[in-house]
């Protein structure tokens, strides 16, 4: 049994060291800062069925939605080796329309082994917006949508099918060389998964991805059985949609019974009519990341391990949005609320040490310009960390559900028109504690030309809560030349106008002992 379980933890190592190298082949060729220095892109693998088996430490909402839904999508095609299968749409197993997923099967001796693919973050796919991501009520609005289908055959992009895919893209040159870019990752990744089956043997290699499956379920089970049985219920506002509804709630029950959970988003709002929507497989990429983090890291990250989460949701809700409901922001702040309403539901439970909230946003801006030399560029901004029972929060980081990093000031301005003004700590933004939270960021774009910036925002109304007496984080805070706007505005900028995001802070955890 203990070689056994050596094999096992070997096995899980090299496909997990696989998708890391797969993410670093993308990174490499990539073309666009957004996904060559910010890092917005993911890897994983799949076994015949679409469910996860490996994935590379990248971004858990990326990785947590392919999960969920790659069953279903593996499920429409009659595979053959050498196809690419490129989709994006929010509700067929995608996240938002910039996220673009490529799909490639992996054949030994003529016989499915599985499958690799990779999510990456366009910044141009086809909106009106600079950015792709507007102040949208309609999923159109958001791009170019990209069911399920085929991109190429045979190991090759088909170029009449590219051309016809993105025809409404600005800059269609970056935008081919970074799926081209996702493609050699993916190749790779098959190269690289047919050598290990090669060395194992077909069955052996199906053989312990099943293991590895079981074997990370009954991990979790373990893990469950050490939370008491019972109820935890919690709830959230999101500040806004951007299109006139304000508080927004988001309310779970998480009902822990023997060894399994079911999470129940009953009494959430309804969809609304700006973007934060969340479709259902955002949403269970939320889920399976809170429990995940709680998870021992002996727990292989796969599909077995949320077998035993069920997920409640009621339909055209804001946690189960139906088409055409827009969905830009879901992806980026909905799933970030989400984590916080089920980490402060099971902050109730004696046996988990949970941190107080972090900044609950990714501060997304996009800019650019359609003039006569169009640009565009995306990225978000990290903030403060909550604290918990140990330690204080981070200072200045991406949280939970992203896990990019910001892209360095030397090349934003050499490939946009851009300076950065500002870049710093936010001093005095940390919730206070017997631990405190972390301090958020202050960072300051001035543009070098006219154009448009969208920003998505939340936590510019409900700052982050502490936990245990913990203080709450400032909330944050944009601006526009000085003068205060909203968490989700569209604006036009003349040049020399500047862009001020100040993030906000985590909470803190636990009664101060200073006094304060």
């Amino acid at each position: 049994m203990a070689f056994q379980s050596i094999q096992l933890s070997l096995f899980s190592h090299q496909i997990n060291a696989l998708c890391e190298e797969m993410g670093a082949q993308l990174r490499h060729a990539a073309f666009s800062p957004n996904i060559r220095d910010r890092l917005d892109y993911s890897c994983a693998m799949f076994d015949c069925d679409g469910q996860l088996v490996a994935q590379a430490a990248h971004i858990p909402v990326h990785i947590g939605s392919m999960a969920y839904a790659m069953n279903s999508v593996v499920a429409e095609f009659e595979w053959q080796a050498g196809d690419i299968i490129i989709f994006n749409d929010p509700y067929r197993g995608g996240t938002h329309l910039p996220d673009v997923t490529l799909i490639m099967p992996v054949f030994f001796n003529e016989q499915l082994a599985g499958f690799v693919a990779n999510r990456a973050h366009h910044a141009d796919i086809g909106s009106d917006e600079p950015g792709s991501m507007p102040l949208s009520e309609h999923l159109h609005e958001e791009g170019i949508i990209i069911p399920p289908q085929y991109l190429g055959k045979n190991n090759q992009i088909d170029h009449s099918i590219y051309k016809k895919l993105f025809e409404t893209v600005q800059d269609t040159d970056t935008t081919f060389a970074d799926l081209s870019a996702q493609l050699s990752a993916n190749l790779h990744g098959v190269k690289r998964l047919q050598y290990l089956i090669g060395e194992r043997g077909l069955d052996e290699y199906r053989n312990f991805a099943r293991q590895l499956l079981n074997y990370a379920e009954s991990m979790a089970v373990s893990f469950l059985n050490n939370i008491p049985d019972g109820e935890y219920k919690a709830s959230d506002l999101m500040d806004d949609d951007g299109l006139g509804n304000t508080d927004i709630p988001i309310v779970v029950k998480v009902s822990v019974t023997k060894g399994k959970v079911i999470v129940d988003f009953t009494g959430t709002a309804k969809q609304v009519r700006g973007n934060i929507n969340c479709p259902r497989a955002v949403t269970a990429a939320a889920v399976y990341y809170a429990f995940r983090c709680l998870m021992s890291n002996d727990v292989p990250a796969c599909m077995g391990a949320f077998r035993p989460i069920e997920i409640l949701t009621q339909s055209k809700s804001l946690v189960d949005a139906q088409f055409p409901a827009a969905v830009a922001a879901g992806n980026v702040e909905t799933s970030s609320r989400i984590v916080d309403v089920l980490f402060a539901a099971l902050s109730q439970a004696a046996s988990l040490e949970i941190p107080a909230h972090s900044q609950g946003t990714m501060n997304n801006i996009a800019m650019g310009s359609n003039a006569d030399r169009p640009w565009s560029y995306y990225e978000t901004i990290g903030g403060g960390a909550g604290a918990n029972l140990h330690s204080s929060g981070m200072d200045a980081v991406h949280t939970h559900m992203t896990n990019t990093q910001n892209t360095p000031i030397e090349v934003l301005e050499m490939v946009y028109p851009l300076r950065i003004t500002r870049y710093a700590i936010r001093e005095g933004s940390a919730g206070q504690g017997q631990h405190d939270g972390g301090q958020g960021i202050v960072r300051e774009f001035q543009f070098l030309q006219p154009g448009k910036v969208s920003i998505l925002s939340d936590r510019r109304r409900h700052p982050p809560k502490g936990l245990n007496q913990g203080q709450a984080g400032a909330p944050g805070q944009n601006f526009h030349n000085n003068e205060v706007i909203g968490g989700k505005v569209c604006l036009r900028v003349n040049e020399g106008d500047r862009i001020r995001i100040e993030t906000p802070g985590g909470g803190g955890y636990g009664k101060s002992t200073t006094g304060n």
